[in-house]
């Protein structure tokens, strides 16, 4: 069957087996190996992505499903060559040991972070409860998580501050500051 999706801003349009799982497609297909696979059964997470802008475990969807649909994998992340506060997190704090999780703990992350700009440790630690990290106790993956809250909280702040600076020099009548 032919599908056409876009992943990471990128329309794709291929032929897959009606059973080929999203996750094959995405790593096989598509050569997207950041996203990992790992137990064909949604327990351990490593392999979420965002359909639509809502993550999902793409070891038990087929490709077939994805049709028509927007896709972010770990690939998307980045913003060019400048990385996203999550994986800006994750070096500063150590949020990874081996890696394999990694990809869909950050996914999974970048949602939260969206969803909810501050979010406590304790809801940090829900949201990535679906998430199976086999190396780490998961303190420096919260505390990752933290860290890219906060650095993303000191940007908005100085956006913020530079804007009411602008919009305050900009209503200043001329001649007026000596």
């Amino acid at each position: 069957m032919q599908i056409t999706v876009n992943i990471n801003g990128e329309d794709y349009t291929r032929e897959v087996a009606n059973r080929t799982l999203l996750v094959h497609f995405l790593r096989d297909d598509l050569g997207l190996t950041g996203t990992h696979w790992g137990c064909d059964t949604s327990n351990c997470g490593v392999c979420t992505i965002w359909l639509d802008d809502v993550p999902m475990k793409s070891c038990t969807a087929f490709a077939v499903m994805a049709d028509g649909h927007r896709i972010r994998t770990v690939e998307g992340l980045a913003h060019g060559a400048e990385l996203d506060p999550i994986q800006q997190g994750f070096v500063a704090c150590h949020g990874l040991q081996c890696g394999f999780c990694t990809p869909g703990m950050m996914m999974t992350a970048r949602w939260l972070l969206n969803e909810l700009p501050d979010p406590s440790e304790a809801e940090i630690r829900e949201t990535i409860s679906g998430q199976l990290c086999r190396c780490t106790g998961y303190e420096n993956i919260v505390k990752s998580i933290r860290w890219a809250a906060e650095h993303e909280a000191a940007e908005r702040q100085a956006a913020e501050h530079e804007t009411a600076a602008r919009d305050a020099a900009a209503s200043e009548p001329e001649g007026a500051s000596a």
